[in-house]
């Protein structure tokens, strides 16, 4: 139980500590932004999957703050398509108001980006557009495959765009060169070209209606103002922490392997105390890594802690009752799921099964490897010395112990292949009654309760292994 302890320690040290270290200052915790705050969330450089993580971790911070709007303050020449993909919904998904301001620059992915919120502002000096796509490096792709791209990509710009309020017919131009664009009488952009606005071009109106953006702001402060928006601004910053979440994110089943393996070899051999702390580290990494990329809360990290412990008072205080240690793995295997179901705060606790499939893939995957390692484990360890020696130093006391084999002059000795019952629980090491011997024993596979027959199934020196007798 020594080791259950420092790892439950080391596990709840790195939720409770998880907003700080996030953040390197107190306006990353979700508690520290007002709910009047508008909440500026940086969108610089190239688009990659780190952009995402850090995109969605801060717009589920802003919501459950209950923050005014979000503006996202970008200057980007685009990047990968994958990850522009999952921003366009993680901002679909918030139900906090969402602007962009362009400043200077949203071409490619950034154009596509801005399109995916309410209101797009621009600088006096910049431009949006241009989002057809590339290999990487910039290589045009070869026809077929940029047809396929263009055509699904273009149709999920089309539909993005009108459910943000936005033309739907600009958002194609941007990455379709054939598509010809019209406002009323008037050619906004000619078939043959690839559609780039302007500041000046976008804040067109026409019928009364801008082409594209809202209007023209000299800053964030400006647009504020303009939007009549009130309440404190909150600039949020990436840090390193981001980083190392992206890695342990995306490194989720090696992690689940890890603890699963070490929690087992805990439960095999309870006093060497090594196993059980490494899996505290497995899971407890696990967890954080999910809480910094924006995934798992302190909802889920108490499930997992409350269903850690009802397995430990089943096996410290009711061995072979079941049913705690039954709801225990439930509790723990539900935490790990939803830990890594990309939820927002206003949608149902339950994920639904799409936001299910990618958690329940690396779940399963973790516990396939680990039956595999475990099998090799079960068959394996009771032959090494190490094992002997911590599952005979874990054995229940009390009392003095009998003869060992070959110790006659104690009382009767013990033989491959006697037969006797065990005295106390085996989780697998336990005393076992053979004849007038009492004796330390280990169990080879599996736990045994008190009363069970059992036959000596094999002798090394002093470890002594019993099997359950199985009636013919």
């Amino acid at each position: 139980m020594t080791a259950f302890r420092s790892g439950l320690a080391l596990l709840l040290t790195l939720a409770f500590c998880a907003p700080a270290w996030s953040a390197g200052e107190d306006r990353y915790d979700g508690n520290s932004i007002r709910q009047d705050a508008i909440v500026v969330i940086p969108i610089q450089g190239e688009i990659t999957k780190a952009t995402h993580i850090f995109l969605r971790r801060n717009l589920k911070l802003a919501e459950r703050a209950g923050a005014k709007a979000v503006i996202l303050d970008m200057d980007t020449p685009g990047g990968d398509l994958t990850a522009t993909d999952h921003i366009q919904s993680a901002l679909l998904a918030t139900k906090v108001p969402t602007f962009t301001f362009i400043n200077t620059n949203a071409a490619s992915a950034g154009a596509l980006i801005s399109l995916a919120t309410k209101q797009i502002w621009m600088a006096p000096v910049a431009a949006i557009g241009a989002a057809a796509p590339v290999q990487g490096g910039g290589k045009d792709l070869d026809k077929t495959m940029k047809d396929k791209v263009i055509s699904y990509y273009s149709a999920r710009a089309r539909s993005i765009a009108e459910a943000q309020g936005h033309n739907p017919e600009i958002a194609q131009a941007f990455m379709d060169k054939d598509k010809e664009v019209k406002i009323g009488d008037e050619v906004i952009n000619p078939k043959g070209k690839l559609l780039t606005l302007d500041s000046k071009s976008a804040t067109r109106r026409i019928n009364g209606k801008p082409v594209l953006a809202e209007g023209i702001a000299t800053s964030i402060t400006d647009l504020v103002k303009q939007a009549k928006l009130e309440g404190p601004l909150v600039r949020l910053e990436p840090s390193g922490f981001e980083r190392i979440g992206i890695a342990i994110a995306g490194l989720a089943p090696l992690f689940l392997l890890g603890g699963l393996v070490c929690g087992y070899l805990e439960f095999k051999m309870p006093g060497a105390t090594i196993p059980g702390f490494l899996a505290a580290i497995f899971f407890a990494l696990f967890f954080f890594g999910h809480y910094i990329v924006g995934l798992a809360g302190f909802e889920t990290i108490a499930l997992f802690v409350v269903g850690a412990l009802l397995i430990a008072v089943e096996f410290a205080f009711f061995p072979g009752v079941i049913l705690p240690a039954v709801l225990g793995v439930a509790m723990m295997l539900a935490a790990l799921v939803l830990a890594m179901a990309d939820r927002y705060p206003s949608q149902p606790f339950i994920p639904s099964m799409d936001q299910l499939t990618l958690p329940l893939f690396n779940l399963g995957l973790a516990i396939a490897f680990a039956a595999i390692v475990i099998s090799v484990l079960v068959t394996m360890l009771p032959k090494t010395s190490f094992y002997s020696r911590f599952v005979l130093s874990a054995a229940v006391p009390g009392g003095p112990v009998g003869p060992r084999p070959g110790q006659g002059s104690a009382g009767p000795a013990v033989v491959l292949g006697m037969t006797g019952v065990t005295r106390t629980p085996l989780r697998p090491a336990g005393k076992a009654q053979f004849g007038a011997a009492q004796i330390d024993v280990v169990s080879e596979g599996e736990f045994l309760d008190p009363g069970t027959d059992v036959r000596i199934s094999d002798i090394e020196g002093a470890r002594v292994a019993v099997k359950r007798v199985v009636a013919s």
